[in-house]
């Protein structure tokens, strides 16, 4: 066997390190947008399932660009396909910040038609960068691919790191956070640093188009029983990390009592996971990707039901370090498990996988996650004291699947939780302007009323919203339990043929873990 650290390309590590900063973009995005939820809702009057729409938004065009240009990454070759990635970085960065424009000309529903569509795009760049590193690193180190992807994919928890810090520092515990505009605006530093890495460079095909294979193969790998299974455990991998990732640092923010030690948490995690994935390659040759898998498995779902339980900072810090620990290898891993398992699939396999994923985390882990707080906070309230919920509903209900919830108004929550501080800011700059607003004056007509119980008012909202947030982490731990038991039935079914081993596009599988 050739030597396992040898490239395929003399300019292999350059193209490597420019994917990690394309994927480090993303982490820094996702991670500020995080941060700047509870502005969001404040400002423009979301629920939790509508900024969960947000989220999910970005992350279901993430996952349809993946696999359309997957399809087309060998045709079209990867340099074009990065330059349409960096380009639709820049046209999403422009749509987002027209958000407050667009509120102050058309309302509620023109800001989020803006943050929706501006994260679709973004969401967009990300796919088709997602869909051109993934099958290039596999293709630039053929005979190390789960160590080499999950080092790629190190860019995704150096993203959030990053991205948490900024928003750390921009969003200070009882202090005026620095405008969200200006925190989105981040992502795009790493954006320029990966186009100006990539200029220039020579790109190679996949392993698949270097052998020949045509597109009807590559296809029907899609379709082999084995990819099918790979595809389901991934739309939970999806789900479970990046669904959960949308949540996690609000929910233990209100946890800990402090959205700051929530974003201190997650950058902690993050940090955990980013040095974690430089040491894949090691682990695996001693237990097999699956073996790692399955272990990720079972850490995910002690992990999440201990931060459903936990009760403490203390405990928190515990239980989100053995989430962490579960979900670092879960992504990358599993590509590489593909990659290896169907290299006559080139760019099409691995991309399915990733486009299923991120599919499933918008459309299922994003929405999903928020609607179960929506639907566990209301349900608490209402049961505690019906006025006050009637006081803070939301004035439409959340839908999710065909089950419906009318949950809390996420501006008037974050009116109770400032005091009104913020409203009463906003009024006198209007007044000073002499301007109005419809949104402004309503909730001020209502916060007039409503200020009278604040202080009554505010523990049994508190209570609810961590009601719902626990209640929602401990209901999606059962994910990552049904993956692990996934993956215990695969290593029995590869030990029935011998053991696991890493497939060649000719068919041969000489190399094994």
């Amino acid at each position: 066997m050739s030597d396992t650290n040898a490239p395929s390309a003399p300019n292999a590590q350059r193209l490597l390190w420019a994917g990690f900063m394309a994927i480090l973009a993303a982490g820094v995005g996702f991670s500020i947008r995080g941060g700047i939820l509870g502005q969001w809702a404040e400002q423009y009057g979301f629920t939790m399932t509508e900024l969960g729409g947000i989220t999910g938004g970005g992350l279901t065009g993430f996952g349809l660009i993946i696999l359309l240009s997957s399809f087309l990454a060998d045709t079209l070759g990867y340099g074009r396909l990065m330059a349409l990635a960096f380009l639709m970085h820049l046209i999403s960065a422009v749509l987002t910040l027209a958000a407050g424009p667009a509120f102050a000309s058309g309302g509620k529903e023109a800001a989020y038609q803006c943050l929706f569509w501006g994260m679709f795009l973004f969401a967009i760049g990300n796919g088709i960068a997602e869909a051109v590193v993934n099958p290039l690193v596999a293709t630039l180190f053929p005979e190390n691919k789960t160590h080499y992807l999950n080092i790629l994919h190190a860019g995704w928890p150096g993203g959030l790191i990053v991205g948490g810090l900024a928003s750390y520092f921009m969003n200070p515990d009882g202090a005026k956070p620095v405008a969200w505009q200006m925190q989105i605006s981040l992502f795009m530093v790493p954006v320029i640093l990966y186009g100006l890495m990539l200029l220039g460079q020579k790109f190679p095909k996949s392993e698949a188009s270097q052998a020949g294979v045509d597109m009807g193969v590559m296809v029907s790998q899609l379709f082999a029983p084995l990819m099918i299974v790979l595809l389901l455990i991934h739309a939970m991998v999806g789900y479970v990390e990046l669904g959960t990732d949308s949540w996690i640092s609000k929910i233990t923010g209100s946890i800990m009592a402090s959205p700051q030690k929530g974003l201190l948490l997650f950058v902690y995690t993050s940090a955990l996971m980013f040095a974690l994935r430089f040491f894949a390659g090691p682990i695996v040759h001693r237990i097999s990707p699956l073996g790692l898998l399955f272990i990720s498995g079972i850490l995910g779902f002690v992990g999440l039901n201990l931060l459903g339980t936990a009760t403490s900072a203390m405990l928190c810090v515990v239980a989100a370090t053995v989430y962490a620990m579960g979900k670092t290898f879960l992504w990358p891993t599993m590509l590489a498990v593909v990659s290896e398992q169907f290299p006559k699939g080139g760019a099409i396999t691995i991309g399915a996988i990733g486009g299923v994923g991120m599919l499933s985390a918008g459309l299922l882990g994003g929405p999903g996650i928020g609607f179960k707080q929506d639907y566990n906070a209301s349900h608490k309230l209402q049961a505690e004291n019906v006025e006050v919920y009637d006081r803070y509903k939301a004035p439409k209900d959340s839908s999710f699947m065909g089950f419906k919830v009318v949950g809390l108004d996420g501006a008037k929550v974050g009116v109770l939780d400032d005091n009104g501080k913020e409203l009463t800011r906003a009024g006198e700059l209007l007044k000073k302007e002499n301007k109005t607003d419809e949104n402004q004056a309503a909730l001020a007509t209502w916060w007039a009323d409503a200020s009278k119980t604040a202080e009554a008012d505010k523990k049994l909202v508190t209570e609810a919203n961590l009601h719902g947030g626990r209640t929602a982490l401990k209901l999606t731990s059962f994910v990552p339990l049904t993956m692990a038991v996934l993956y215990l039935l695969l290593i029995l079914y590869f030990k029935a043929k011998g053991g696991y081993k890493a497939v060649h596009v000719d068919g041969a599988a000489p190399s094994g873990h």
